[in-house]
């Protein structure tokens, strides 16, 4: 027997992540503040973790587009694939040059584009999506703030977020 109704569970279940971490800065300030001896100083530095924590939650949830879209993603071992009802395609994380939205299709994709390889559309609500939000964030140099902003963006068309930087080392340097 369920006590909770499915909506109320599905919200717990999405809130998770941010109910521990405050939680944990509860704690923090328990410690922090009901002593004057070195667990105060662990107590500060648990409200900072759980601050961190609470951060990188509510990114997450921004990410979050659902995942009643059609297909399936599976990434492992920096393999991303994806296995559509019209396309798919597999891309090795560390060979990705750059990332897009696409918002002209229905529903928007994720556009990851690699040397000599087409480029592989994900929809931003398919099945395992949301395991994209760790794979984009380790990107060298991206910025998951505007990445966010953009999923969120009305506007159509092609909008790249990331690209990674070709040049050579040697000419970095100069």
């Amino acid at each position: 027997m369920n006590f909770i109704r499915p909506e109320a569970s599905q919200a717990l279940t999405r809130w998770r992540a941010v109910i521990i971490s405050t939680l944990i800065i509860l704690l923090g300030l328990w410690w922090a503040l009901s002593s004057a001896t070195p667990i105060s100083w662990i107590g500060g530095a648990v409200v900072l973790m759980g601050v961190a924590s609470a951060a990188a939650a509510l990114q997450r949830m921004r990410f979050h587009a659902g995942r009643d879209g059609p297909g399936v993603v599976q990434i492992d071992e920096g393999a991303i694939a994806y296995f559509g009802p019209l396309t798919g395609g597999v891309v090795s994380r560390s060979e990705v040059t750059a990332l897009a939205i696409d918002r002209s299709g229905k529903p928007p994709h994720w556009v990851l584009s690699q040397p000599g390889q087409p480029d592989v559309m994900i929809p931003l609500n398919a099945a395992g999506s949301d395991g994209l939000f760790d794979v984009f964030a380790s990107l060298p140099g991206i910025r998951t703030e505007r990445m966010l902003n953009e999923m969120r963006a009305t506007a159509v068309g092609r909008v790249l977020i990331w690209q990674r930087n070709t040049r050579p080392a040697t000419q970095l340097l100069h």
